[in-house]
């Protein structure tokens, strides 16, 4: 499953952490540039993800030594770690991360990037949003 959506990046802080989200129903990776990543459907979000079931400001994401943080900013849908509906805390590698219904894999390091999942055919029940990331990248393969 492709995503056609605009790509804008607003410049890297020159961060030492690589971390990812790795979209579970496929799609480019995303990697988190910046130590603070603002997600939400919001024109002034880092990760745009333009559906409403995603709040204006959804959450925030902070990259720290070995670790990623979260702070639920008072989102309708929630967020969730693991599952578990979360206010706060904190993402470990190859924790599941769900915005609203959109959930994502978190993995760290310099390894090699993930290879695009295809799918033929959309799954049954979920909409691809258009999701805009202006302070993070998307990893391509060759």
């Amino acid at each position: 499953m492709t995503c056609d959506s605009p790509i804008g990046k607003r410049g890297d802080n020159g961060g030492t952490m690589r971390a990812r989200l790795i979209p579970t129903e496929g799609g480019a990776p995303v990697e988190l540039v910046k130590d603070l990543t603002l997600i939400g459907r919001g024109d002034d979000c880092d990760l745009q993800i333009d559906h409403k079931s995603v709040s204006k400001r959804h959450c925030v994401l902070v990259k720290t030594d070995g670790l990623v943080l979260i702070r639920d900013l008072g989102s309708t849908n929630g967020t969730r770690v693991n599952g578990q509906r979360v206010l706060r805390g904190s993402l470990l590698p190859n924790d599941d991360l769900s915005v609203a219904n959109f959930r994502f894999t978190l993995k760290f390091g310099d390894g090699q990037p993930e290879v695009e999942r295809e799918l033929d055919h959309e799954p049954a029940g979920v909409a691809v949003p258009n999701i805009k990331q202006d302070s993070v990248s998307t990893t391509s393969t060759p």
